[in-house]
């Protein structure tokens, strides 16, 4: 094939020596696997440089990613969190030529999706069985290595969102085994419904036992408003949702939440720039009007350890 290298354009036969099948194969791959085709004069003819992108575009275990990113957008998933969704409107703010999007999707959705390499960045806030570790435990379960560099974001506190003078006189999990206590629950796969099965099993309680343990929302702040509305006596949730709907609180555990990010894409432009964000006073005032929030770690990398910056991972 070395004589057809700089051709344009291919035809059946020299497209089945470089695929190694048989021709009848390669009118299969056109109807079946979307092999790119023209037919001109009764001819199939084929692009080289598309048939090269869709080569490239069945390859499995690809070294680099696995789809192409639209030049320049910032694709974030994962758990939902206050402080993440400002910092995403202050960056957008700041790059709008390079704008972030973000995907609500929970700690072990976000995995998911960094699995497949659909994203640049996924947050997680997943405790580890032994109560001490986050994300690590999972991370080794769900991804191959090379392993993601993991980032903190930030570290906050998780707790039962309560309504103002906390009416049914709440005061710890056990409580929600109650018949006249009714429950806001995050969903399935998301931190906050891990963190909240574990309380319950350590106290002996059956989630059939929670009246209203399968009410889910999306969203920390949706759960507090379900508290405030009074469609619910207790929820799920952040300390700063309790501050900003003046909610009582009653903590369970100071979690931390952090950023993955494949190493093949750290180093990109945008990605640089969102980090950066991280360690800027803007983005510590917004903690600070939040509240709740403890951002010295922001920005700092946790694993790989040795990392330096400007180095490589």
């Amino acid at each position: 094939m070395t004589r057809n290298f700089f051709k344009t354009y291919l035809t059946t036969k020299e497209v089945a020596e470089l695929l190694d099948v048989n021709e009848k194969i390669v009118y299969q791959l056109i109807t079946e696997k979307g092999l790119p085709a023209t037919k001109i004069t009764g001819k199939w003819l084929f692009p080289r440089h598309l048939v090269q992108e869709w080569l490239e575009s069945h390859v499995i275990n690809h070294p680099g990613t696995s789809v192409k990113f639209q030049k320049n957008l910032l694709i974030i998933v994962g758990s939902n969190d206050l402080l993440l969704e400002r910092t995403i409107n202050l960056f957008n703010k700041l790059y709008p030529e390079s704008p972030a999007v973000f995907g609500l999707i929970g700690s072990f959705g976000g995995l998911k999706i960094l699995k497949e390499r659909h994203c640049h960045i996924a947050g997680a806030h997943l405790l580890e069985s032994n109560e001490k570790e986050y994300n690590f435990a999972y991370l080794k379960e769900y991804l191959n290595e090379p392993l993601p560099a993991v980032i903190n974001f930030c570290f906050r506190e998780q707790g039962l969102l309560l309504a103002p003078g906390n009416p049914k006189g709440i005061n710890s999990i056990k409580d929600l085994a109650r018949k006249d206590v009714i429950l806001a629950n995050r969903p399935c796969g998301t931190g906050t419904r891990l963190l909240l099965d574990h309380e319950l099993q350590k106290a002996g309680i059956k989630p059939e036992q929670v009246k209203g343990y399968k009410n889910e929302f999306p969203s920390h702040l949706d759960v507090g408003i379900e508290v405030l509305s009074g469609r619910a006596d207790v929820g799920i949730g952040i300390k700063a949702v309790a501050s900003l709907l003046g909610l009582e609180f009653i903590p369970l555990r100071r979690e931390r939440y952090d950023l993955f990010i494949p190493r093949d894409v750290f180093f990109e432009e945008h990605v640089q720039r969102f980090l950066s964000l991280l360690q800027e006073k803007r983005f510590y005032r917004l903690a600070e009007e939040l509240s709740d929030y403890d951002v010295s770690q922001a920005g700092k990398m946790i694993f790989p350890k040795s990392h330096k910056k400007g180095g490589s991972l």
